[in-house]
């Protein structure tokens, strides 16, 4: 241990050893645990995998990268879609695809390299893709705090509202590890907030065995789910590839060489793919858990690992799925109406943080059609298959980008 900090190969004494571990754990539940209450499967299922795929990506990339993974928001909006007509086995096998593909994505860039991914998604596409994740699940946060029932319910509003101010004053006025952990604490907040109007039924938590084994299903396969949810890799991968960037500049190494995307992808794209054969929601590298090792200057794999592994501990206690279960939607709705927002401003600051110059035709163009596109409930169908939303966004993208290219090649792009 040097000027205070613990390198990524280094284990902490002791005495802080499971502090530590729990402040990652905190870090990442509270949004980890959205994922599944948004699709109404068991939440300590996805604990439980989420936890299992970290440590198997810690394996495969050779305990140098310290990242946990959680559940990915990038499939919420293709999900719910298709969680309208199909059961969640359906959803599992898109899910498994997913992953996948990421394990494909993995050997490709080991043969080429990754400066087609900027061909395919220039900072113009992901910018809007991104924002278009936030901004297409802002009707789902808003019904979920009631603001959109035709008979307003004032006392769901009032829980989601104060759910909402105190998660905002959270996230700009704490300091230190609770400045990590805004989302767990509004959550908290606003269930004893509900408690305490008489929103919460307690009786199947007191019910609940203390020890019960996550509920595991099987997936079924279906064309349909895979074909909707799939696109949506295209998002996760240019967020996984920013998180490692990231995670290097913090730790003082060059990931992307040493262990090297390969194995960062393989170890996300299995372990979203094992998550998907068992119940569970795609992993992605979290950012809260990033925010933690800057604030601390504590980078040990073990501690990751060990987060994990009281990951897996907690999601064997019984009550805890039935008290995730008996948070009221109007607490998880005022979390969600900045949450959403955050990650809709986010594709912004992709526009700020890559300088994209909108006096450019091309750049303007495209942010401008991928967006409308995305929001705009347009819908193409093929057989049995719908795409919309973020997916038919994604593909428009991706044609939209290539098609630039080939200007540029044969010199009938203008610069302006």
């Amino acid at each position: 241990m040097q000027n205070n900090i613990i390198q990524v190969e280094e284990r902490p004494p002791l005495p802080m050893f499971l502090p530590l571990c729990l402040q990652h754990l905190f870090a990442m539940f509270g949004a980890t645990i959205l994922v599944p209450f948004l699709f109404k499967v068991d939440p300590t299922t996805c604990i439980f995998l989420n936890g299992v795929g970290t440590l198997l990506f810690i394996f495969l990339t050779k305990g140098k990268v310290p990242a946990y993974l959680g559940s990915s928001f990038a499939i919420i909006s293709p999900v719910l879609l298709v969680l309208q007509s199909s059961p969640y086995s359906a959803v599992q096998s898109g899910f498994i695809v997913f992953g996948l593909v990421y394990v494909l994505v993995a050997f490709l860039i080991k043969k080429v390299g990754t400066a087609w991914i900027d061909v395919v998604f220039p900072p113009a596409a992901m910018g809007a893709i991104v924002a278009i994740i936030g901004l297409e699940l802002a009707p789902t946060a808003a019904a979920m705090a009631g603001l959109t029932d035709k008979t307003p319910n004032f006392q769901h509003i009032g829980v989601a509202l104060f759910t909402l101010a105190v998660t905002i004053i959270a996230s700009v006025a704490f300091r230190g590890f609770l400045a990590i952990i805004p989302i767990l604490f509004g959550v908290v907040c606003g269930y004893v907030a509900a408690v305490c109007v008489g929103m919460v039924d307690f009786t199947p938590v007191m019910n609940a065995p203390w020890f019960k084994v996550p509920t595991f299903s099987a997936p079924t396969f279906d064309l349909n789910a895979i074909m909707i949810i799939t696109p949506a890799v295209l998002v996760t991968l240019a967020e996984h590839i920013g998180h490692l960037i990231v995670t290097g500049n913090i730790v003082g190494r060059d990931l992307v060489k040493d262990p090297g995307l390969t194995r960062t992808l393989l170890g996300d794209g299995l372990a979203t793919s094992l998550a998907g054969a068992f119940g569970g929601t795609p992993n992605t590298t979290y950012g809260e858990n990033i925010g933690v090792m800057a604030l601390t200057r504590v980078y040990s794999v073990w501690v990751i690992g060990g987060a994990a592994v009281c990951a897996i501990l907690l999601s064997f206690v019984g009550k805890l799925s039935e008290l995730i279960r008996s948070i009221p939607s109007p607490v998880m709705g005022g979390v969600c109406l900045l949450l959403f927002g955050v990650i809709a401003v986010s594709g912004i600051r992709i526009f700020v943080d890559r300088q994209v110059d909108f006096t450019k035709s091309r750049n303007m163009v495209m942010t401008g059609t991928i967006m409308i596109i995305g929001l705009s409930g347009a819908k193409i169908t093929f057989g049995t298959i719908t795409v919309q939303g973020m997916v038919l966004a994604t593909l428009v993208a991706v044609c939209m980008s290539l098609v630039f290219r080939v200007f540029d090649k044969i010199g009938i792009m203008k610069e302006f």
